[in-house]
C-alpha cells in the first residue's frame, strides 16, 4: 500500500498547518526538509530531532524528505565538493539515526524548476503554475528574482531563494564550462560516494526530473526521460540509487511514455508526484486539477501502473490549483492538493479493489 502525503516546508515557512493536513483522508505523512539550511551544509541531529517531534505532536510522522539539496561545488566539482560531500553524508547518517528513509533530491544546474507565470487564470477562475516557451526565450536570466518575486504572493518559493537569486551571474558562471556529460560524470562521484552511508541506514536517494524537461538558458539538463534513468540506474546499480516519479516533470514532454518508464523503473521508484499537465501547444504548458479529464495525463493509467510494478513508498499530489479564494505558496495551498490525494487515493482503491 502506498504511503500518501503532503508536502510541508515546516514551522515558520509554509502556509499551510499540520492540523489542516492532518484532516486529509488518508493522509498520515509528510515529505518535509529543514529549509532554512543551506546547500553544502551539515543538518544537525538536534535539529532533525526538533522537526520530527514537532511532526508527531500533531499526529503526523515524517514519511521522507524533499530536500536535502546538493551544493554547486558537488555539481560542478568545485574545490569544496569533499567537504560538502562530507556534509551531505553526516546529513544521511543523522536522518538514519531518526529512522528516516527516503530523500528527494535535485541535480538540476542554477534553476531547480521553471515556470513563466505563477498564477495564470483558467478558464474556472482558479490560478496555476504555468510555463511558455516564448516567454523564456525573451527573459533575462539576470532579472529572474524580480519575476519570481513579484509572481510569488509573498512567499518564498522552493529553489528560488533570495540569496540564490541575489548571485544569478555567479551562478551562471560556475557552470559555464559544464556541459551534459561532465554533470552526469559528478552526479555519479556524487552518488558512490554517499552509497555507503545510504547502505547502512537503508536511505534511499530518489533523483527528481529536470522541470521543464530540456535545456533552458543554455543550462545542461540530465534527468528528461527514460534514456536518462536507463544511463543512471546502470551507472550507480545499486537499491539506493533510484527516482522520484515526478509526472508533471516528466510530463513536460510529451513524448515521455510515463506508464512505460514506471514499468522500466519498477523498485527503483522511491518516491512519486502525481500531477497532472494541459498541454495548450508545444511549447505551452499549465498546471491542472489532478482529475484526468481537466488535463492531458491518463491518471489512472499511471496510478495503475504504479500498482502494478508493486510501489509501496510514500506518494503525494503535486502543485495544486489555488482555488476557493486561497492566499497560500503558489502550487502548495491545502484546498486542490486535499482534493488530488482524495482523487488519487480514490482511483487506487478502485484498481485495487478490481484486481
Amino acid at each position: 500500500m502506498m504511503d500518501m502525503t503532503l508536502r510541508y516546508y515546516g514551522p515558520g515557512y509554509d502556509s499551510v498547518s499540520l492540523e489542516h493536513i492532518r484532516q486529509v483522508p488518508g493522509v498520515k505523512g509528510v515529505i518535509t526538509t529543514l529549509y532554512g539550511t543551506k546547500p553544502g551544509e551539515a543538518w544537525k541531529l538536534e535539529e532533525i530531532q526538533e522537526l520530527k517531534k514537532y511532526i508527531e505532536a500533531r499526529g503526523l510522522r515524517i514519511s521522507g524528505i524533499e530536500s536535502v539539496n546538493v551544493s554547486d561545488a558537488i555539481k560542478i566539482a568545485g574545490p569544496e565538493r569533499d567537504r560538502d560531500i562530507e556534509n551531505y553524508i553526516k546529513t544521511l547518517e543523522n536522518l538514519g539515526r531518526e529512522d528516516i528513509h527516503m530523500v528527494c533530491y535535485n541535480f538540476m544546474p542554477v534553476f531547480d524548476w521553471t515556470r513563466s507565470e505563477l498564477a495564470r487564470v483558467r478558464p474556472d477562475g482558479a490560478t496555476v503554475l504555468a510555463y511558455n516557451q516564448d516567454v523564456i526565450d525573451k527573459l533575462d536570466p539576470d532579472h529572474m528574482k524580480e519575476s519570481i518575486e513579484s509572481m510569488s504572493n509573498g512567499f518564498v518559493m522552493p529553489g528560488w531563494e533570495p540569496d540564490r537569486l541575489d548571485s544569478l551571474k555567479e551562478l551562471f558562471a560556475l557552470y559555464a564550462d559544464i556541459d551534459s556529460d561532465t554533470l552526469f560524470a559528478n552526479l555519479v562521484f556524487f552518488l558512490k560516494a554517499i552509497g555507503p552511508v545510504c547502505e547502512k541506514y537503508d536511505i534511499k536517494m530518489a533523483i527528481h526530473p529536470d522541470d521543464p524537461a530540456w535545456p533552458i538558458f543554455g543550462l545542461p539538463r540530465i534527468i528528461t526521460c527514460k534514456a536518462s534513468y536507463e544511463r543512471l540506474l546502470r551507472a550507480v546499480d545499486k537499491p539506493y540509487n533510484g527516482i522520484t516519479l515526478c509526472t508533471g516533470s516528466l510530463g513536460t514532454d510529451p513524448n515521455n511514455d510515463l506508464v512505460d518508464i514506471i514499468h522500466y523503473c519498477k523498485d527503483r521508484i522511491h518516491f512519486a508526484h502525481v500531477r497532472n499537465l494541459k498541454y495548450n501547444t508545444p511549447r505551452d504548458f499549465e498546471e491542472a486539477a489532478h482529475l484526468s479529464s481537466d488535463g492531458s495525463m491518463d491518471m489512472y493509467a499511471i496510478m495503475k501502473a504504479l500498482f502494478d510494478v508493486g510501489f509501496n513508498g510514500p506518494i503525494r499530489p503535486d502543485h495544486g490549483r489555488m482555488i476557493w479564494g486561497e492566499d497560500a505558496m503558489p502550487g502548495y495551498g491545502l484546498y486542490d492538493r486535499a482534493l488530488g490525494a482524495a482523487y488519487l487515493q480514490g482511483l487506487y482503491e478502485a484498481i485495487v479493489k478490481n484486481n
